[in-house]
């Protein structure tokens, strides 16, 4: 499986998904700012061509992070991710931005403790699901214990409130992955986890389809638009994932994502190993 696992990497880190692009281009359709109107257009060359050359999207080719669901041995799957992080960054290549939390030391091949993050679903079906995740959109994305109260209003205040101070860092236009409920931390996995729903799905829960659509609508109204040149598209979509949580709490993760949202899936089909976008 290990030249699967390579190939799944390069394949995220050098192409973007064809929903994202099409979000992209449609965009670019309907913007009215010339100067959002070039970065977009400068944006989908890029994905061109990086596609054509199998280079990276992007300089910083992001956090290595994996869901996983249907397998047994959980240690040899850590193992065999860690191994292929190390030759996809030699051989796609990445450049390696994995360090050392305190010392600040590099590691040279983008693993480290606790290194590729790994995430474990349940589900019977087995696939991994690599997703890449850059600094710039990592470093606005934020988590917060709400008080119970503020309930829905509460919610989508903090939400449009991290994206209206990220402004241009995560390089909008954004995806935005929304985590409530559980606790501080499964809120954080979930907004994680939402990024890889697909863009041009609702969400077959009303009252969460309707507060997808209406952050949507929100954060686009704050105007900072592709690269924070203003324009009509800061975000392309808005997905959000729940789980049950205490009475007293309210748990909320805002996981950001930059346009270049590089993802790709390895599934068991039929006996062999395929990889898709």
């Amino acid at each position: 499986m290990r030249e699967q696992l390579v190939e799944l990497i390069r394949l995220a880190v050098t192409s973007l998904p064809k929903e994202v692009e099409r979000a992209l281009q449609q965009a670019l359709e309907r913007e009215e700012n010339p100067l959002a109107k070039l970065q977009l257009e400068v944006m989908l060359k890029n994905v061109a061509y990086a596609r054509e050359r199998s280079l990276p999207l992007c300089q910083d080719t992001g956090m290595p992070i994996f869901f996983v669901r249907g397998f047994s041995n959980l240690a040899e799957v850590v193992e065999e991710l860690r191994q292929a992080v190390r030759e996809a960054t030699a051989k796609v290549p990445m450049r390696p931005s994995v360090v050392d939390a305190l010392t600040r030391e590099n590691t040279g091949d983008n693993t480290g403790e606790g290194v590729p993050v790994i995430h474990f679903l349940p589900g019977d079906e087995k696939s991994i699901t690599f997703l890449a995740k850059g600094a710039g959109s990592e470093n606005v994305s934020r988590a917060k214990m709400l008080p119970a109260r503020e309930g829905i209003a509460g919610i989508k205040r903090f939400v449009v409130e991290t994206l209206r101070s990220a402004g241009a860092k995560p390089c909008p236009p954004v995806i935005v992955g929304v985590g409530i409920g559980g606790t501080l931390e499964h809120a954080a996995t979930l907004a994680k986890e939402a990024l890889l729903l697909p863009l041009g799905e609702k969400n077959p829960r009303e009252e969460l389809s309707r507060l997808e659509e209406e952050l949507l609508e929100e954060i686009n109204a704050l105007g900072i638009g592709a690269m924070g040149m203003g324009g009509n598209t800061t975000c392309l979509g808005v997905k959000v994932l729940t789980s049950a949580c205490h009475t007293a709490s309210l748990p909320v993760a805002v996981s950001v994502q930059c346009w270049a949202h590089r993802y790709a899936r390895l599934r068991r089909v039929n006996e062999e190993w395929v990889v898709e976008q």
